[in-house]
């Protein structure tokens, strides 16, 4: 695996015209110090997700002290009012949940969210385009988001959508979204099945470093599985399960 990561970042960082940018600087917790809760970004994308389950959600991300709420961009206005007087972030998503949205529409849907009150953006890459290997598509639709919100001073983490991607693809992903500047890389949507899975965690922090952020989400349900993902290399859990979580570790405290 090594050798493959060296020739996959390799042949990234020797391809020409792909721009190059650096992440924004983040404070990362050590996980060992931190409460599980500042870990977790508490989720809800399901499509009939109401007003009134979204602001059961903000309340439980202020109850609890989430990192974040992950929601779909027309909650983001809700959430960032009901949120202003906490320190949790509004995150939302963008070309969700295929990617395959026209990289002007991600731009303007970021923006748009941005301007709504979102502090994070979770963006789907296009997995065609990577899948194809036109990696100079892949970088540009990235850079263009990345930059919109970095201007903005908003973190973006890139989903990758592991469970439609060979280790090579994988590694590629990562190597580019490092590259153009993303904040994190993030295993999946958790609507395609497949979900985190600890030796994808672990092969997205060996390529992307200490430097980038790596965001496991889906299917994660239990203390356990948010454990064993964060020792693989996590530092953010994106899950819908984070009260059970929590309660779970307040209870083996």
């Amino acid at each position: 695996m090594d050798e493959l990561i060296e020739q996959v970042t390799r042949a990234i960082a020797a391809l020409p015209g792909i721009p190059a940018s650096s992440p924004l600087p983040r404070v990362v917790p050590a996980p060992s110090d931190t409460p599980i809760a500042g870990l977790i970004d508490h989720t809800l994308l399901r499509p009939e997700a109401t007003p009134a389950r979204i602001e059961a959600l903000c309340d439980e991300a202020a109850r609890y002290r989430f990192a974040s709420v992950c929601v779909n961009p027309a909650y983001v206005p809700l959430c960032a009012g009901l949120l202003r007087s906490t320190p949790v972030a509004v995150c939302t998503v963008i070309g969700f949940p295929l990617g395959a949205t026209t990289t002007r529409t991600k731009v303007f849907e970021a923006t748009q969210a941005i301007g709504n009150g979102a502090r994070e953006l979770d963006m789907v890459i296009n997995p065609g385009w990577l899948k194809a290997g036109d990696y100079g598509a892949v970088a540009e639709d990235l850079h263009a988001v990345i930059e919109a919100a970095h201007a903005r001073q908003v973190l973006v983490k890139v989903i990758i959508e592991t469970a439609l991607l060979t280790d090579s693809e994988k590694v590629a992903a990562c190597a580019l979204a490092a590259r153009v500047g993303a904040d994190f890389v993030k295993t999946s949507t958790g609507f395609l099945g497949g979900g985190a899975s600890v030796a994808d965690v672990a092969l997205m922090r060996r390529v992307v470093g200490p430097a980038v952020g790596v965001k496991a989400s889906g299917g994660i349900r239990t203390l356990a599985d948010a454990q064993a993902l964060i020792a693989a290399g996590a530092d953010r859990i994106g899950t819908s399960s984070g009260v059970a979580i929590v309660q779970a570790a307040e209870g083996a405290a």
